[in-house]
């Protein structure tokens, strides 16, 4: 038996496409070990991770868990970027159509509205039937609608399938945290969490992009550009991505078993759990889990508030900019189109102190007795979000009040994006990753509820934006998404320092906590077995 930490040399002797394509494949040392239970319906055989189990989505080889993180993610960017190259489009949808610029709005807000609906079902699906099956479906979904949306007639076609689009495409927005869940312990997920986090805000690239495209080949080859790249991820996704999902697994291998041998079979997940085995039961459970955990657990609502703001903050700029550059500056498409890379930069600028962060995060969970089991309280996560939490206001600040008048340099404005870039990104990766770190195994389900929310304020701000700079004037109404950060720069100290509190009264917290401290316990008796083992050999 090879102890925790040397899975990965296990794993070389399991071809890849065997783990992409039989979800519950069964080898000698899975059919002969001794499982706790006698293998009957009362008392059935509980399945749970071998040592050397080369199925456990948790031992994969490093390079394995990152390809498969980067592809998930990936998959999350181009539904982003589908979110955002629309509006480089806008001014062609407007005179192609006949329409005023609200109405032409709606189509990324749609869009984005979509998020709001589609993640409750396809991130609550994701927990009853796979992380795999999920993505798959969606992409075909998101390649589909994004292509009908490039051939509509009118708007009225446009805003619906974009709607579409955006309600079944959008599983990765709320998976993808999920899969990264499932691959990496706490001690390793800062840095692909950290990829993960920065998906919402290269988003920034989808004006870029479109624009670029718009000059050649108008708005209608922006969505079509959209679904070619929506298409080949789609297709990676099919021979690249396994199932990852613990539970999932585990009732498979568990259902293969109970075929093989005749005798009872249950994953160690659904023992003495509340999971119904009944489809249209789980399928209610897992629906409602996510309006659950926004409503009664104050840790995701809160948190959840705080990141819809941001992300209002970000999709807002994909109708302001277009006002700041275009028409108070007179500049075209493409031009405003790049200022959107004073954002991104702020977002790269980020990188060394999420690489930094997660270095000592490593040292931390490296002082405790066994480092392949080590736990921190969720509540380090959120140190990085406190320079973060502070650097976000200022920079809006900045940058409302250098917009006008036009004597001041647009390099000026562009700058003071830079810290928002950074504000944005370090202050949603320490709470993805405290959410994650807090929830486990219910990660898709509170990644879904974030998304709920984050969707309905990303579809809202857009659509008030224009009649906002006219009321108020340019520096005002810039200054309005400045003042709702500033509101919001307590929370993360207020959750650093009673956050163990408030988790250990929130049921779902609790029953996640519980379920590591099942498996951490499992993992320490294994790991000092083998070293029994060791001694005596």
């Amino acid at each position: 038996m090879a102890p925790p930490g040397e899975y990965a040399v296990l794993n070389r002797e399991v071809p890849f496409l065997r783990l992409i394509f039989d979800d519950g494949f069964i080898t000698h040392d899975i059919l002969d070990h001794r499982y706790e239970g006698s293998g009957t319906d009362a008392h059935p055989y509980i399945v749970t991770w071998l040592a050397d189990d080369p199925r456990d989505p948790m031992a994969f080889r490093d390079t394995t868990k990152w390809a498969i993180a980067v592809l998930s993610t990936l998959a999350s960017l181009i539904v982003a970027l589908c979110s955002s190259a629309y509006s480089a489009g806008l001014a062609d949808i407007i005179d192609e159509f006949h329409v005023s610029a609200e109405v032409a709005l709606l189509g990324s807000s749609f869009f984005v509205l979509g998020f709001a609906l589609g993640p409750l079902l396809l991130g609550a699906l994701s927990e009853a039937y796979g992380r795999r099956m999920i993505m798959l479906a969606s992409g075909v979904f998101l390649t589909a609608f994004s292509a009908g949306a490039a051939a509509s007639p009118n708007i009225a076609t446009v805003i619906i399938l974009l709607f579409l689009a955006g309600s079944l495409g959008s599983a990765p927005v709320a998976v993808s945290g999920g899969v990264i869940a499932d691959l990496f312990s706490a001690k390793a997920r800062g840095a692909p969490m950290g990829l993960y986090a920065a998906v919402p805000f290269l988003a920034v690239l989808g004006p870029v992009i479109g624009a670029a495209v718009e000059v050649v080949g108008g708005w209608r080859w922006i969505q079509g550009a959209m679904a070619i790249l929506a298409g080949t991820v789609t297709l990676a996704l099919f021979w690249l991505l396994p199932e990852t999902y613990a539970p999932v697994l585990l009732a498979s291998r568990a259902r293969q078993l109970t075929k093989t041998t005749a005798r009872v079979y249950r994953s160690v997940m659904d023992i003495g759990h509340s999971r119904d085995h009944i489809v249209g039961n789980e399928l209610r459970t897992l629906l409602l889990r996510p309006w659950v955990l926004l409503f009664r657990e104050p840790i995701v609502l809160l948190l959840s508030v705080y990141s819809s703001i941001l992300n209002g903050i970000t999709y807002m700029s994909f109708a302001a900019y277009p006002i700041v550059f275009q028409q108070i500056r007179s500049w075209n498409s493409l031009d405003t189109g790049l200022t959107f890379i004073g954002m991104l930069a702020g977002v790269l600028c980020a990188i060394p102190h999420v690489l930094v962060s997660h270095t000592e995060y490593v040292k931390k969970m490296s002082r405790t007795r066994y480092r392949d089991t080590a736990r921190l309280p969720p509540e380090v996560r959120l140190l990085d979000a406190f320079p973060a939490s502070i650097a976000l206001p200022v920079g809006l600040f900045w940058f409302a009040w250098t917009i006008a008048p036009v004597s001041i340099p647009w390099i000026v404005p562009v700058l003071g994006s830079v810290p928002v870039g950074y504000g944005l990104l370090m202050i949603f990766l320490p709470c993805y990753n405290y959410l994650v770190d807090s929830y486990t195994i219910y990660a898709a389900s509170v990644m879904a509820a974030c998304t709920l929310m984050n969707s309905v304020f990303a579809a809202a701000f857009p659509l008030f934006t224009d009649q906002m700079y006219q009321g108020l004037g340019p520096q005002w109404a810039a200054s309005v998404p400045a003042f709702l950060a500033l509101a919001c720069v307590p929370i993360p100290f207020v959750l650093y320092r009673y956050g163990a509190l408030i988790r250990a009264r929130c049921f779902y917290a609790a029953e996640a906590d519980a379920y590591l401290d099942r498996m951490l316990r499992v993992e320490v008796r294994e790991v000092e077995e083998w070293k029994d083992m060791h001694c005596q050999g």
